[in-house]
């Protein structure tokens, strides 16, 4: 997965990620040694619903599994999948891939005259450093769709309410030029088939929060949700084919734990 950065920004990531790693983990700690045989973790359903971002796109709902836990050096976080590496901090360095659903098709009539938007495939490098004051998610990753960058820094923890666990998030999301571009950029041929101006952003930061629950149902069976928020940068709500300044995502899943 890392032929698909240039060596200067890989270099660069591996420079971020480590620097992170020691100022997150003080003297003597260490990573994780010991991994599961088999898995550990959440597995079942769920419908994911997404906002739409675009003229004319409606908010969707998708069906697809669940997974978040660990088999061995290999995890699953709801849409991040990857294998730890080298031990990092309180963590590990880590190949990633993402399942992204940014995509979009421009079959409507207020997208008449645009290309289908293809679904990102961002893969690249991590790491989740679990500190005392909560989990770190450190992400750089190179999207083979669109050949931008898509990076981003997660900090999350966790507390107790009655019946139910809460997980609240805050993040902060960098995307490349080419990576707007690619999904809300205007090209001049575009533009001459649409009516739309032609329109060629740069780099959008788009900060994140956004709050989970797993609640209980019976036995190893729990009920998952999670909404996030998401505000857009004048990189993104100047684009003419877009009509959302915020997006909002988030799933509900039924889930099994296995111990």
């Amino acid at each position: 997965m890392l032929t698909f950065l240039r060596p200067a920004a890989a270099t660069s990531v591996f420079a971020v990620l480590a620097a992170c790693a020691v100022s997150l983990a003080g003297p003597g700690v260490q990573a994780q040694t010991a991994f599961p045989d088999h898995f550990v973790g959440e597995v079942g359903g769920a419908a994911y619903l997404k906002s739409g971002v675009v003229k004319g796109d409606a908010t969707s709902t998708l069906a697809l599994p669940y997974v978040y836990g660990d088999y061995g050096r290999f995890f699953g976080r709801i849409d991040t999948f990857g294998v730890k590496t080298l031990a990092m901090g309180w963590g590990h360095l880590e190949l990633v891939g993402r399942v992204n659903t940014e995509g979009f098709r421009t079959d409507t009539a207020a997208l008449k005259g645009l290309s289908d938007r293809r679904n990102p495939v961002p893969l690249g490098v991590g790491t989740f450093q679990r500190t005392p004051i909560g989990g770190f998610f450190l992400y750089a990753m190179h999207d083979v769709t669109s050949g931008g960058v898509l990076a981003e820094a997660t900090w999350g923890t966790k507390f107790e309410a009655g019946w139910a666990t809460f997980y609240p998030l805050a993040s902060l999301e960098y995307r490349s030029s080419a990576y707007v571009n690619y999904l809300y950029g205007v090209t001049a041929g575009e533009s001459a088939a649409s009516g739309y101006a032609a329109y060629s952003p740069g780099a959008s930061f788009v900060p994140l929060v956004g709050l989970a629950a797993s609640i209980p149902i019976a036995g190893d069976w729990a009920l998952q949700l999670q909404i996030r928020h998401r505000w857009f940068d004048s990189a993104i709500t100047n684009s003419p084919i877009v009509s959302a300044r915020t997006q909002q995502t988030g799933n509900i899943a039924i889930t099994y734990e296995f111990k």
